[in-house]
């Protein structure tokens, strides 16, 4: 979504619908103006706003996760209890967060549902019960505020050409945010000690888990969610991989849509190679290439062009 208004009211009703608790205060309607764009990726919206105006503004995440920067000449950040670094992003999981300036700003932001980023996090850890909350709104460093941002802009750049059909792709850009957001502030998830892994599925457990991603690898299914389908924690699913396969639940799910890419290729599909491979989850048309490549032994254009003529 993508638009531009001098309507205060309409602002905050746009906010609004990404977080609920976000409230404008004293702002001066006749130095007014705002440039709004917003996608939704699926459990993460990314956000970017301009607002040129004096403004005092107040969120309250209820059940998400907040992360954000705010750019400008004047800002001032706060929360409840902590004094913000404006020159850095933030994140809050429910405690209020408070922003000034009067010159203007661009407010950069990723808004999760918690139960979406909590998922990544218990992926990440191992932990299938981690209950996922915020132990410091500041980024950890300099160096992670900076890959922050640019896995944002990064994002901002891949939606542009987001098609209907590119389910795979726009969920794999939502758990690469989810990912980096969490390496990037201190939450439960980095404190927490990974268990050990289950070490008791049997070969049958494995078997059934890579029919599984055969039948789905076209659609945004996760490691997760392969786990939940044949009834084992992501923990022991990855163990069980590693110990029968020698190869992760993740590449084999990559190799599986790889597959999928070759045989929509060898179709005679009218879309281009760019369109298949974003359909099937693969954002960057020469890493797609590169690795189709070296598993099919030429490029996907000759595939495409041997089955057109």
């Amino acid at each position: 979504m993508h638009f531009s208004t001098r309507d205060v009211t309409r602002v905050e009703e746009t906010w609004r619908q990404y977080v609920p608790s976000a409230t404008l205060h004293d702002v001066d309607p006749q130095r007014f103006r705002f440039e709004w764009h917003s996608e939704d990726l699926g459990g993460v919206a990314l956000v970017r706003y301009d607002l040129v105006a004096q403004v005092h503004s107040t969120v309250e995440p209820q059940d998400q996760f907040l992360a954000c920067r705010v750019t400008g000449p004047d800002t001032r950040l706060h929360s409840d209890r902590y004094d913000l670094d404006p020159a850095r992003p933030w994140i809050s999981d429910g405690p209020r967060v408070h922003a000034r300036w009067d010159a203007g700003a661009r407010v950069t932001a990723l808004v999760f549902e918690r139960t979406a980023i909590e998922q990544v996090g218990r992926r990440i850890t191992g932990d299938d019960t981690l209950a996922l909350h915020v132990t410091d709104p500041a980024s950890g460093s300099g160096h992670a505020a900076a890959a922050w941002e640019r896995t944002v802009a990064y994002l901002e750049q891949s939606v542009v050409d987001l098609g209907e059909d590119d389910d795979v792709l726009r969920a794999e850009l939502a758990r690469h945010a989810a990912t980096v957001t969490l390496a990037t502030f201190a939450t439960t998830a980095q404190r927490h000690r990974v268990r050990p892994p289950q070490t008791g599925p049997a070969p049958a457990t494995v078997r059934r888990a890579l029919d599984f991603i055969g039948e789905n690898a076209h659609r945004p299914i996760t490691v997760d969610e392969v786990a939940e389908a044949v009834h084992i924690s992501t923990r022991g699913l990855q163990y069980a991989f590693r110990r029968s396969l020698d190869r992760s639940p993740a590449e084999c799910l990559r190799q599986a849509r790889l597959d999928g890419a070759h045989r929509e290729l060898r179709s005679g599909s009218t879309r281009t190679v760019a369109e298949i491979a974003r359909r099937w989850g693969f954002s960057h048309p020469s890493r797609f290439a590169a690795a189709y490549r070296a598993e099919f032994g030429v490029p996907p254009s000759v595939t495409s062009g041997a089955h057109r003529r």
